[in-house]
């Protein structure tokens, strides 16, 4: 059976939560025709580890928030994170660390270190994908590793690969979508007759919302996914700065109420288009959607993205788009698209 070495680049929730399943889950993977085995972690707070021979998973996830992996046979307390990329004894560098929306850094560095060292990489990142990511693709596909993003737009919700793989044969006009949990509970909680800073503050107690709010209640974060979507599945070569973004910070629960009294749920949408003359047109803005609209039922933290195709008019798929488990699992589907790859390369 296939043994995937991994590298762990950050250590928080997503990347925790896989290697929790590969400490207590190996059957999933043995089930799908392969084993992994982590052999090198970096963190910002715990530093760097690498054992070519695997790591002690149960051990290290035992190791309480302070400790560092100085004094481990192969650790450090500086994270390293170009050093383990380049030359860890790893296949799959598996990027889950904060990165800027602004320059995609550090992520874009560690996904361009990991494919110039021959490296699959497997990210959750919007960042390096919407700011860099044909760019990446195709530097990936001259060095002959693949670059997988499955869990940048919709957690584990399978988006980008499901269009790819299940819609094929239909041409696709449009891509719109509730891309942000946040945002969706906020409106929802606000139809409920809260007003906009409280809905705020119960999605924060709840762990749905950062304590600064404003990429989910701005729009920010749903402009990435939208580039995204626009490039990946409609051809387009867009730059998030080109996807014009409106929030939901001016929504009133006065403009909440009246929707309902009209049959009207607002949403907030992204949405990318292909126009008569080919050209796609993207953006985030607030909707007052009606409510046969496919998306006008999604409740609570839920996301969900409506296709629109030629033979099939819309069609939907909702599910978590957040989480750290449902993320993990993200990094899991896109190990099994590595997977084909390289066993589809050894069999040609």
């Amino acid at each position: 059976m296939t043994t995937y070495n991994l590298a762990l680049i950050g250590f928080g929730g997503v990347n925790r939560a896989l290697a929790e399943l590969i400490r207590d889950e190996p059957q999933r993977f043995a089930s799908l025709g392969f084993e992994l085995r982590v052999v090198a972690i970096t963190d910002l707070a715990f530093g760097s580890l690498v054992q070519g021979d695997g790591i002690d998973l149960a051990a290290v996830l035992a190791m309480p928030r302070g400790s560092s992996f100085d004094g481990l046979p192969g650790g450090s307390s500086d994270p390293r994170n170009e050093d383990v990329i380049k030359n860890s004894p790893a296949d799959v560098v598996v990027e889950a660390t904060f990165t800027s929306p602004v320059d995609g850094e550090p992520a874009v560095s560690h996904v361009k270190w990991a494919i110039e060292s021959g490296k699959h990489v497997v990210t959750t990142n919007k960042g390096p994908v919407a700011l860099r990511g044909p760019e990446l693709s195709k530097l990936a596909a001259s060095n002959g590793v693949r670059f997988e993003y499955e869990g940048a737009v919709m957690s584990g919700t399978p988006v980008i690969r499901l269009a790819h793989k299940m819609l094929g044969g239909l041409e696709l006009s449009a891509v719109q979508g509730i891309l942000n949990g946040t945002s969706n509970y906020v409106l929802g909680r606000m139809e409920a007759g809260l007003r906009l800073d409280e809905a705020i503050a119960e999605a924060q107690d709840l762990g749905y919302a950062e304590a600064d709010p404003t990429a989910d209640i701005g729009g920010s974060d749903v402009r990435l996914k939208v580039a995204i979507l626009a490039n990946e599945l409609l051809g387009a070569n867009i730059d998030p700065n080109d996807v014009k973004t409106t929030g939901i910070q001016d929504i009133t629960s006065d403009d909440v109420a009246q929707a309902l009294a009209n049959g009207l749920r607002w949403k907030l949408i992204g949405e990318a288009r292909r126009e008569s003359d080919g050209s796609i047109v993207a953006a985030v803005r607030p909707v007052a959607l009606q409510a046969d609209h496919p998306l006008a039922g999604i409740s609570g933290a839920t996301n969900a993205v409506s296709f629109t195709t030629d033979l099939l008019g819309a069609v939907t798929v909702s599910g978590p788009g957040a989480g750290r488990v449902e993320t993990a699992y993200a990094l899991i589907s896109d190990i099994i698209s590595v997977d084909e790859f390289v066993k589809g390369a050894v069999r040609a």
